[in-house]
C-alpha cells in the first residue's frame, strides 16, 4: 500500500494562496485532470485551491527531472491513460515534485512564481474534460445496502440473490456516454410497462433517477488471460472520483428480465473531473468492516490479509439535488443522503481481482463504477428509487417542491470528503448533472 510521505505533512502549505485551507484541493491534494484554459486546447493539470497547475507549461518549463519527467510528459496531453499506464513509480515522483514546486518553502518557489502568470489558470475559467479516453466501463454492485433495499421490492424475505455475498456482482456498461461534471444528460426514451397495464408503451422515462457511486480508474493493464492476484490489486488503481449512473428505472424494470441493465442505464453516466490518487488518499485508507456473523469468507482468490486490513477507504459522500423551485428562491441545494464508501461489502481490490479472475485483460483508462453506495439507514440511501420507495414516498424540499424521481431542469450533484485527526481534509470536487 502507498506510504505516507512529505506530501501529506499538514504544516506544509501553499504559496497559491487559495489552497491553504481549500475544502477541496490543498496542497495535501494534487489531483490529476484534463483541462482547456481560455482560449487553449486540452491538456493535463493539477488542481490547487481555487487554480489549475498546467503541466504542459510547466514541463516545456523545465521544472521537471527524472522520472518526473517522465511522467508529466505522459500527462501532459489531451488524455491521461499515458501517465496511468506508467505505473505508480513515475506518477509518485510528479506529485513529489509539483508538490515541492508548490509549496510555501519550497526551493524553487522564486522560479515559479514568476512564470505563475503562464503556469496557472483559474479553474472557473476553464473547462474540465473526461480524464481518460475510457475503454471499457464496467458497474459494480458491491453497496450491500442498495442490494438489499432494491431486493425487498422483489422478495422481502429474501432480498439478496444467493450469490451476492460469494460474487461482486457486476455489468458491463456503455463507455461511450460517459461525460465530464456540468454536461447535461437528455432525459431517455424507452419502452416499459407497469404493473398495471396489459401491454408496454414507448416514451420518455417516467423514474429518472441518480446513482451516487464511487469511480475506480484503473492504471496498468494485465495481459489477457492472465489474472491480476489479489495481492497485486491495488497496484492496478491510479485512484478514485465519482460517478453518477443514470437511471431509467422503469426503462431498465421492463428490460431487466432476464438479461440484466441495457437502455435504462445506457444513455448516460457523469463522472467527475478530477483523479483523487492513490497517494492522495493513502491516510485515510481503513480496515474493510467485517462481514455479519454468519456471512461467507470470500473464496481464497478474492482475500488478502493486508487488503483486509487497509483496503478500504473513509470517504464521506453526500447526494444533492437542484431543482428550478430552488434556484428561483435563491436556496442552496438539498441534501438527500449521505453515506460513506464503508457501506460497500467488496474492496476495491477484490473488484479489480474478480474482473479479472476468468482472464479478462483490463487496460490504462479503464473505469469502474462501485455501484450505488447506500447507508443502512434511510437518510444514507444513494437513489431516489430507495429515497422515494419507487415512487411512493415523496421528499419535500424547502422551496415546497416534492420529489420522487428526477424532473426536468433538476441538476444531481454528489460530492465526497476525507477527514481524519493529523491529516489535512480533502476533496472529490463535485459530479455535477443536469437533466434537460
Amino acid at each position: 500500500m502507498t506510504a505516507i510521505d512529505e506530501t501529506h505533512d499538514p504544516q506544509r502549505e501553499s504559496w497559491v494562496a487559495s489552497a491553504n485551507r481549500h475544502s477541496e484541493f490543498p496542497i495535501q491534494n494534487l489531483p490529476f485532470g484534463v483541462f482547456s484554459p481560455p482560449g487553449g486546447g486540452p491538456r493535463g493539470g493539477v488542481a490547487i485551491g481555487d487554480m489549475i497547475f498546467d503541466l504542459r507549461g510547466a514541463l516545456e518549463s523545465g521544472l521537471f527531472s527524472g522520472e518526473a519527467e517522465k511522467a508529466a510528459q505522459a500527462a501532459a496531453g489531451t488524455a491521461l491513460n499515458p501517465l496511468m499506464d506508467l505505473g505508480a513509480g513515475p506518477r509518485i515522483a510528479l506529485r513529489k515534485q509539483v508538490s515541492a514546486l508548490l509549496a510555501a518553502d519550497g526551493a524553487d518557489r522564486a522560479k515559479i512564481e514568476g512564470l505563475a502568470l503562464r503556469l496557472l489558470h483559474r479553474a472557473d475559467q476553464c473547462t474540465m474534460h473526461l480524464p481518460a479516453t475510457i475503454g471499457e466501463f464496467t458497474d459494480f454492485f458491491a453497496g450491500i445496502h442498495h442490494a438489499r433495499n432494491g431486493g425487498r421490492r422483489r422478495d422481502p424475505n429474501n432480498p439478496l440473490n444467493p450469490n451476492y455475498k460469494y460474487v461482486p456482482v457486476a455489468y458491463h456498461s456503455r463507455a461511450s456516454s460517459v461525460r465530464p461534471s456540468n454536461v447535461p444528460t437528455r432525459r431517455p426514451n424507452g419502452q416499459r410497462k407497469a404493473p398495471n397495464e396489459a401491454e408496454p408503451t414507448y416514451g420518455p422515462c417516467q423514474k429518472l433517477d441518480y446513482e451516487l457511486e464511487l469511480a475506480v480508474w484503473i492504471g496498468p493493464g494485465n495481459t489477457q488471460g492472465e489474472p491480476i492476484p489479489i495481492s497485486r490489486a491495488a497496484e492496478h488503481i491510479v485512484g478514485l472520483g465519482l460517478v453518477n449512473d443514470w437511471s431509467a428505472r422503469d426503462v431498465q424494470g421492463w428490460e431487466s428480465q432476464p438479461l440484466g441493465p441495457f437502455l435504462g442505464k445506457n444513455f448516460g453516466s457523469t463522472v467527475s473531473p478530477w483523479i483523487i490518487t492513490a497517494e492522495a488518499l493513502a491516510p485515510f485508507r481503513v480496515a474493510q468492516p467485517a462481514r455479519p456473523e454468519g456471512d461467507p469468507r470470500p473464496l481464497p482468490y478474492l482475500w488478502d490479509d493486508a487488503d483486509q486490513h487497509e483496503g478500504a477507504f473513509d470517504i464521506a459522500l453526500e447526494a444533492f439535488i437542484l431543482t428550478e423551485g430552488l434556484r428561483a428562491k435563491g436556496l442552496p441545494p438539498h441534501r438527500m443522503s449521505a453515506s460513506n464508501t464503508t457501506d460497500l461489502y467488496w474492496t476495491l481490490a477484490q473488484l479489480v481481482a474478480h474482473h479479472t479472475s476468468g482472464g479478462c485483460n483490463l487496460r490504462a483508462g479503464d473505469l469502474f463504477g462501485s455501484g450505488t453506495i447506500s447507508g443502512p439507514t434511510r437518510d444514507g440511501y444513494g437513489s431516489l428509487m430507495e429515497l422515494s420507495e419507487d415512487g411512493q414516498r415523496a421528499t419535500t424540499l424547502e422551496s415546497g417542491e416534492t420529489r420522487t424521481f428526477l424532473e426536468n431542469g433538476d441538476e444531481a450533484i454528489f460530492r465526497a470528503h476525507c477527514h481524519k485527526p493529523g491529516f489535512v481534509s480533502i476533496g472529490f470536487g463535485e459530479c455535477r448533472g443536469r437533466i434537460v
